[in-house]
């Protein structure tokens, strides 16, 4: 990535600028804009987020909001209320008060006197969500968005539920926000109220498993903010970014296909990272991209950003299953509009009604080469070889191909069933088996399969009546090269992504057939991006590398499967400010093969902040099981200064299973 530190306008900085909200909460915000902005005014880039403006995301946003600035904008990197150096408490994500509170900023901004009236917003992740929500609630300045890695269906396409089923990650999102809400504010910037604001805080602070467990099925609670619900309320223009190895990799499709606005999308080959400095490789000139956008729609110049094509994908290559990727080659392809009737659906027959039934009992460890939901640390968190999930699935193999195939789009398979239990899960996965044998992920997909009907009104099995059910599968651009074969596993277990049915399940597959959405092959680059660009980085000394650990070991004695992951995220030091950070996350993940109630996960979280005359840490801990009937969850707080425990707090919750 080549650095960049001469720009059009000089930028000035101003680290910590308040901004008081109507109900009297002052907001942090970290801003920078060009020196003449007051002069010559400037659109307004805005980024609302919980995750720590001076020690969280200070990496990132060293390298992205100097750029935009020295271009002519003025970035605004706000603290959520609750959160880093802001007053105030987050209830729960997504909030009426977050979006209310984002609103008031961009109204805000939109009257200052270096402010030319216009206001973008951007953000990967949980901002990319909030971008999109608040264009819904069309705030009058908000012209324009980038949302990056995010969602249009809080319940069917988030961190919390996937096909009805429960996603592990709703437990381990609750455990990672209890550690980033916990912790304190940096006295140096707020001064001698930092001490109340972050007892405060940790009083206040609620563990959201409760809120997120105690809504299984996709009632009012996730319709709201979930914009699929009303995509014509969206009316600023929409650039959607994701990537292939993002577990939010679906949203790009479902907006350029629904939104009526001005609306495009990219897909990379990426993790959960913004794409210019992203991996695998190849990243983009996102900077670059993204002031062509802003340039369009904030300052009205005519660069045709709106006859860009509606949607741009990099087709993966096969390679060798690996739990991490340095790079994915491929090539990106282009389509003028999307869906794509370009794109045909080959009707591939699995199972004939007329052949024998195909029984499904998987033991409860199928699933551990599935790698993480959305991979984060540039460490081994990719999906592996799949031979060891696929001996513990049915596998549907088809014919060795000719020649070289293109997949891209969404997958699905529809499956005619018995089931002998009234609740049952079913994993499909969509596989690319080399001649040696070797079986890489393509694309997944899983299914509450009480579920089946509506995610609103599941509805139990019977056992042994035979139902039908559609599972899709995530979005993909994947070349299937010839001399390989396609293979679809189904499973009755998918750990540690999703929580087991309460009961071991047998399904009777009667039939099964894979709807396989294919391009013509791309003959070469259908598109192109800059290199990518950046100001300068987060200047830093490191006193602890990261690093990125996972280990599963097998209890030759009692039969249990761990799956042990350490995340470490170093500790370095601001040598701007002083600040001292670090975190390290441990989790555990256990099952026993033929127990699905022995299912257990827990967290451990520990993170420091220091500055010469103050050493402050937390822990967090958390812990999750069930039964047949309930879910069940241990946390607790416990916060120090220097080494005397100054705050200390447990929760327990007990939550009804429903059809999960």
């Amino acid at each position: 990535m080549k650095t960049v530190t001469e720009f059009p306008r000089k930028v000035v900085e101003h680290p910590d600028m308040g901004l008081v909200m109507p109900d009297g909460c002052r907001l942090s915000a970290r801003v920078w804009m060009p020196e003449d902005a007051e002069r010559n005014p400037v659109p307004v880039i805005l980024e609302h987020l919980p995750y720590r403006k001076r020690d969280g995301t200070t990496a990132r946003d060293s390298l992205t909001h100097p750029y935009l600035a020295g271009h002519g904008y003025a970035c605004i990197r706000v603290d959520m209320r609750g959160n880093g150096d802001s007053e105030g408490l987050m209830e729960d994500e997504y909030s009426e008060q977050e979006w209310q509170d984002a609103c008031d900023v961009i109204a805000w901004a939109a009257a200052q006197p270096w402010c030319n009236g216009n206001v973008g917003m951007m953000g990967i992740s949980w901002g990319g969500f909030n971008s999109l929500q608040v264009a819904a609630k069309q705030p009058p300045a908000l012209k324009a968005i980038i949302t990056l890695c995010s969602t249009t269906d809080r319940y069917a396409d988030d961190i919390h539920y996937k096909g009805g089923c429960l996603l592990n990650e709703n437990f381990g999102w609750a455990s990672t926000m209890l550690s980033y809400s916990s912790r304190s504010p940096d006295p140096a910037l707020v001064g001698d109220k930092w001490r109340e604001m972050w007892l405060h805080r940790l009083e206040s602070q609620p563990f959201l498993a409760r809120t997120w467990f105690g809504h299984q099925r996709r009632d009012a609670y996730w319709k709201r903010g979930s914009v699929c619900e009303d995509y014509s309320a969206i009316q600023a223009a929409v650039l959607s970014i994701g990537g292939w190895h993002d577990g939010y990799r679906n949203t790009i499709s479902h907006l350029v296909s629904n939104i009526s606005a001005p609306v495009k999308g990219i897909v990379g080959p990426w993790i959960h990272k913004y794409p210019h400095f992203a991996a695998p490789k190849p990243a983009i000139g996102f900077l670059q991209v993204a002031l062509r956008w802003w340039d369009r729609w904030l300052k009205g110049v005519e660069n045709g950003a709106e006859n860009d094509p509606a949607y741009r994908a990099w087709v993966m290559d096969s390679v060798r299953p690996s739990r991490w990727h340095d790079e994915r080659p491929g090539r990106w392809i282009s389509e003028s509009q999307w869906p794509s009737p370009r794109i045909e659906t080959r009707e591939i027959e699995l199972l004939a009604i007329t052949a024998a039934p195909a029984l499904v009992a998987s033991p409860q460890d199928c699933g551990l080469t599935g790698g993480e939901y959305f991979p984060f640390t540039y460490g081994p968190e990719l999906p592996g070889d799949q031979r060891g999930d696929d001996a513990r699935s049915v596998c549907f193999d088809q014919p060795v191909q000719a020649e070289a195939i293109d997949i891209v789009g969404a997958p699905e398979v529809l499956v005619r069933f018995a089931s002998d239990k009234p609740q049952a899960n079913i994993a499909v996965r969509l596989c690319d088996v080399h001649p040696d044998g070797a079986s890489e992920l393509i694309s997944y997909g899983v299914l509450n399969l009480t579920h089946r009907n509506s995610h609103e009104f599941p509805e139990k099995l019977t056992p042994g009546e035979v139902v039908a059910a559609r599972v899709v599968l995530d979005q993909c651009a994947y070349r299937l090269p010839a001399g390989h074969r396609l293979r679809v596993a189904v499973s009755t277990a998918y750990w540690p992504a999703i929580w087991p049915s309460p009961e071991p399940v047998r399904l009777e597959l009667s039939e099964a057939k894979l709807s396989l959405p294919v391009r013509p092959l791309a003959k070469g680059d259908e598109a192109s991006f800059p290199e990518p660009e950046a100001a300068a980085p987060w200047a830093i000394e490191t006193l602890r590398d990261s690093s990125s650990e996972r280990h599963i070991d097998r209890d030759e004695k009692t039969g249990t499967v761990t799956l042990s992951i350490t995340d470490d995220f170093g500790e370095v030091r601001d040598l701007d400010h002083g600040l001292v950070s670090g975190s390290i996350v441990r989790e555990k993940w256990t099952i026993h093969p033929d127990d699905p109630l022995s299912a257990r996960g827990e967290t451990h979280w520990t993170d420091v902040m220091s500055r010469n005359e103050f050493s402050l840490r937390t822990e967090t801990r958390s812990r999750m099981h069930s039964d047949a009937k309930n879910f069940y969850f241990e946390a607790r707080i416990e916060a120090y200064e220097g080494s005397k425990l100054v705050f200390e707090r447990d929760y327990r919750e007990e939550i009804p299973r429903d059809h999960i």
